[in-house]
């Protein structure tokens, strides 16, 4: 990830965060519409769950700019979903449901070129994950 594509991602996270508890209601509504296959997974009170949610995303945002520094937590998350059994194929529709939900909140500041950034921290974070549950299970 670029510099620049790292402030995108924090400058336009500090415009959703203040509106957190909706943006995970929103994140959520959104994810169990696109893989209704997930809402078993989830067996703790949702609003909870949302601010973890919110919180994760607000460790990883602020620590972009020093990723190697949130990757041993960013693993330690990804065999904890081994857990809850999610599948590396789950990730995809939490992607979507994220990229959804903040197209949502950031409305026209939503750019290609934000739309690009968020994707990219995403693919990596999600890979990070992938890869240490695949590394646990092997």
């Amino acid at each position: 990830m670029t510099p620049e594509q790292i402030n995108l991602v924090q400058t336009t996270w500090d415009k959703v965060a203040p509106n957190a508890d909706q943006v995970a209601v929103l994140f959520y509504d959104r994810l169990f519409e696109i893989a209704p296959e997930v809402k078993p997974l989830f067996k703790s009170d949702m609003t909870e769950q949302g601010r973890k949610l919110m919180q994760m995303l607000a460790v990883a945002v602020n620590g972009l700019p020093r990723l190697e520094s949130i990757v041993p937590a960013v693993q330690q998350m990804g065999v904890r979903h081994i857990e809850y059994d999610v599948k590396p194929e789950h990730y995809d529709s939490v992607g979507e449901a994220l990229l959804w939900t903040l197209e949502q909140g950031l409305g026209d500041a939503f750019t290609p070129e934000v739309k690009r950034a968020w994707t990219d921290t995403y693919v990596t974070l999600a890979t990070v994950m992938k890869d240490a549950a695949a590394a646990k299970v092997a």
